[in-house]
């Protein structure tokens, strides 16, 4: 496995990302300017890189965005803001001009090692909930309600939530990558 640092100022984030990759990764708090962008690919790529500049280390770093497609491509990229701003109730407003309320969560994480830029995406489709439900969980679980269920992130007990979380963040394909001969 290559030595790579897990970029986040979240302690808790980074030991919930060396639990999920079943691996000790290192992680460092830096302070990466994000680029203002509703592309999450362009977004994680320039944090990977900004994050590369500093440390001079292979890192990893992530980015998450909350789709609702009643309102465009909003918030995406800027979910951590919208919440910060707006809180999930309001959130939960956004989805008002579609009665279906269809969303999708998405997270890609960016390995850079300098050189070459390798990306691990994962996707659900859902819905969002007319209220916030449910405490499990962090930012915009309690809103959003997984394709095929009833219930949002937030109200499922670990193990269901697990099914759908790594649909989202897709820590098998990281755990294969930093285990493989490449890696």
């Amino acid at each position: 496995m290559k030595n790579v640092i897990f970029v986040t100022g979240n302690a808790h984030k980074a030991k919930y990302f060396s639990e999920m990759v079943g691996l000790d990764i290192n992680h460092e708090k830096v302070e990466v300017p994000e680029i203002q962008s509703l592309d999450a690919e362009e977004v994680v790529i320039a944090k990977a890189k900004a994050a590369f500049k500093i440390l001079g280390k292979p890192v990893i770093v992530e980015d998450t965005s909350l789709q609702i497609y009643a309102a465009g491509k909003l918030p995406g990229t800027f979910v951590k803001w919208f919440l910060e701003e707006l809180g999930v109730d309001k959130i939960c407003h956004m989805a008002d001009f579609d009665p279906e309320r269809k969303a999708k969560a998405s997270a890609i994480f960016a390995y850079f090692d300098g050189e070459s830029v390798q990306m691990f995406k994962g996707s659900l489709e859902g819905n969002i909930a007319k209220k916030p439900s449910g405490s499990s969980g962090f930012g915009w679980n309690a809103v959003f309600i997984p394709k095929n269920t009833d219930k949002t992130l937030g109200e499922m007990d670990e193990e269901t939530f697990m099914t759908y979380y790594s649909q989202i963040k897709r820590f098998d394909l990281i755990k294969e990558f930093l285990n493989s001969p490449e890696g």
